[in-house]
């Protein structure tokens, strides 16, 4: 089992950043992917960024140029900067971890809120 927790949501004003971290609770060793999603009300739950198996990042056309998904693998961390922030970037960001195996294992944060309004 793996336990993830996020942390710093927020309320911010638009063209604000913040930075969001994903604690997880032991190392993950193999193959993994792991990444944030966003659910914003009355939407279905959308991928934000990630890294791949191979390490490589993909992002939601609509954060490109804004966001950055970096970790920190010492720590078991995974971050989320956001630039630029837009009043369509408020949802809940959920943290992601998927391990390939023959038997795949997904962990969910529980969630943090980020609100952009003036």
């Amino acid at each position: 089992q793996v336990q993830l927790v996020e942390s710093g949501g927020g309320l911010v004003q638009p063209g604000g950043s913040l930075r969001l971290s994903c604690s997880a609770s032991r190392s993950v060793f193999g193959i993994n992917v792991m990444g944030w999603y966003r659910q914003a009300p009355g939407k279905e739950r959308e991928l934000v960024a990630l890294f791949t198996t191979t390490g490589n990042t993909n992002y939601a056309d609509s954060v490109k140029g804004r966001f950055i998904i970096s970790r920190d693998n010492a720590k078991n961390t995974l971050y989320l900067q956001m630039n630029s922030l837009k009043p369509e970037d408020t949802a809940v960001y959920y943290c992601n971890l998927k391990i390939v195996q023959l038997v795949p294992e997904i962990y969910w944060g529980q969630g943090t809120q980020v609100t952009v309004s003036s």
